[in-house]
C-alpha cells in the first residue's frame, strides 16, 4: 500500500524532531547526564514515535476505507495488512 506524501507531511516533522531528541539523548548520556533525565527523554522520544506510526495507520485506514467505499477489492488485502502493522505498534 502507497500512502499519500502529503498526508504523512506532519509525520515527516514529528520523525525529525524525535530524530533531534535521540541525538540529544545520545549527547546526555555521553555527558554523563543523570539516569532520570535520560529516562523521561527516552520515553518522549518513545511516544513520539508511536504516535508517528499510528498516524501512518491512521492515514492507510482512511485511504483503505476510501477504496472499500469506492468498491475495490485493494480494501481487503489493506484491512489485513493494516491490522498486522498495528499490532506491530501495539
Amino acid at each position: 500500500m502507497q500512502l499519500d506524501k502529503d498526508a504523512l507531511a506532519d509525520v515527516a516533522v514529528r520523525l525529525r524532531r524525535a530524530q533531534g531528541q535521540i541525538g540529544g539523548i545520545v549527547k546526555m548520556i555521553e555527558e554523563g547526564r543523570d539516569c532520570a533525565d535520560v529516562i523521561t527523554q527516552l520515553a518522549a522520544v518513545s511516544r513520539a514515535l508511536d504516535r508517528a506510526g499510528f498516524k501512518i495507520i491512521a492515514t492507510g485506514l482512511e485511504q483503505c476505507v476510501s477504496r472499500e467505499n469506492a468498491g475495490t477489492e485493494q480494501a481487503e488485502i489493506d484491512r489485513a495488512q493494516l491490522e498486522k502493522l498495528f499490532l506491530a505498534l501495539a
